[in-house]
């Protein structure tokens, strides 16, 4: 089988040393120049996973990872740029981004992240049986990525729906912080820990209805879906 990756990149000479070395690791790759073709590219094609630059002409990197998010919330994206603050690299995890690259980057360490991405998009596969959890007065089907109260229901993003199906696994005992990043990014980053903590906020709004319900930080080892009965 072979992966599709839209890479988004403006540096012309970088997209094309890139497309020739993903293309020669076996993918098929789709360039584009800037945020406005790459958006009207995955509106005609799917893609396994996308590569996109921060700084790029008519559209920048953030706002167009906000319209994927909304277009094709299972496709895992990852920034591959010059910029390295540490507020844009947090703006990138809190929009859904897999993994921040900044530049220059070796090649082989970015495949091998790509990979990893991969598996688990792989291994989902089998994982999405129904499988359904009582969250107090809430109902949480991970099959459908969807978490309903009353007669409400929302449909949750990937790694949102990753990180409460953990939780509900783990329900009344610690999820350790370091361990729920790995399993879920495949590595463990201070990033994506902090990217976590992100969709721990997140999930803590949504769950909000139900005073039976909390999610408690537990000080430097992770925290506890605490329902009480």
């Amino acid at each position: 089988m072979s992966y599709k990756i839209l890479l988004i990149e403006d540096d012309l000479s970088m997209g094309f040393l890139l497309s020739e070395f993903l293309e020669d690791q076996g993918f098929e790759v789709k360039l584009c120049r800037d945020g406005e073709s790459g958006l009207a590219t995955l509106k005609r094609q799917n893609f396994d996973v996308c590569l996109l630059d921060v700084m790029m002409p008519k559209m920048d990197g953030f706002t167009l990872a906000a319209h994927f998010k909304a277009l094709s919330p299972n496709m895992p994206f990852l920034f591959i740029t010059a910029r390295s603050l540490k507020e844009d690299k947090l703006k990138g995890f809190e929009l859904g981004a897999e993994d921040y690259i900044t530049k220059p980057f070796d090649e082989d360490e970015l495949l091998c992240r790509i990979k990893v991405l991969l598996r688990r998009q792989a291994n989902l596969g089998p994982a999405l049986a129904p499988q359904k959890y009582q969250i107090g007065t809430y109902i949480f089907d991970y099959s459908r990525q969807e978490l309903s109260y009353a007669n409400e229901s929302w449909r949750l993003t990937e790694t949102e729906s990753e990180v409460l199906k953990l939780l509900c696994q783990n329900q009344n005992q610690i999820l350790k912080r370091e361990e729920a990043v790995e399993k879920i990014y495949g590595k463990k980053d201070y990033f994506l820990g902090r990217s976590f903590d992100v969709f721990i906020s997140k999930l803590r709004k949504m769950l909000q209805n139900d005073p039976s319900i909390s999610i408690d930080n537990v000080f430097k080892v992770g925290f506890i879906l605490n329902i009480q009965k």
